[in-house]
């Protein structure tokens, strides 16, 4: 990413103001038109530059990107005093309290929905973001649920890659149902609710899905 190649500490804070101006503009354009619509001339026209002018500050369209995915990130943690996503059980309930977060900034989290749908599709900036991010929040989990299941008692659990999984796929899918019928899902609380469910799972196994139909 840029921002790894850069010394941010040499930048000066009016460049550094200018660069979150273009990244807030950035989440918004990519959120509302995706990346391969959305142009960096939408960008410069929306904070008042020319296309060079972005450029200049992030080198290619691609590296926008990948910035506006760190710029994510960096505002989930924003609040935390490491700048780090907790681990351990605590783990979970920074996601939960991430869901809530947002609830505030629609933005943030529609460019993040788009931009990881399309991440699928061939050569796209962000494929490896994503495949790094999941691989690296699937680890977390399972770290912080064998914890847990370590204070519990839990002995050998065998359902803690499948709930690592889950947790993940399920705060995504909110995100995308919550951005279509804002008023009809609650995503913080629908977060919190199936966290706390996928959690309990691994903790406290309940019967097979085959006595679920069987006694349908």
């Amino acid at each position: 990413m840029a921002s790894d190649t850069q010394d941010t500490t040499r930048t000066r804070p009016a460049t550094r103001l200018k660069r979150t101006e273009i990244l807030k503009a950035a989440v918004e354009i990519f959120g509302n038109k995706g990346s391969t619509n959305g142009t960096l001339a939408d960008v410069a026209e929306q904070v008042g530059m020319t296309h060079a002018g972005v450029l200049h500050h992030f080198g290619s369209k691609q590296n926008l990107l990948l910035e506006v995915l760190a710029y994510r990130d960096q505002a989930d943690v924003a609040d935390l005093v490491e700048q780090h996503i907790p681990g351990g059980p605590e783990l979970f309930l920074h996601l939960v309290r991430t869901a809530f977060a947002n609830e505030q900034r629609p933005g943030i989290v529609q460019a993040y929905t788009v931009l990881s749908s399309e991440s699928v599709t061939d050569d796209h900036p962000g494929r490896e973001y994503f495949e790094e991010r999941y691989t690296t929040l699937r680890r977390e989990a399972s770290e912080a649920l064998h914890e847990l299941c370590v204070q519990k008692g839990v002995a050998d659990p065998q359902t803690i890659s499948a709930a690592s999984a889950s947790i993940l796929a399920v705060m995504d899918g909110l995100q995308l149902q919550w951005l279509l019928h804002p008023d009809t899902v609650e995503l913080g609380a629908a977060s919190e609710f199936a966290i706390r469910a996928i959690v309990n799972a691994v903790l406290q196994p309940g019967p097979e899905l085959e006595t679920f139909t069987r006694t349908a």
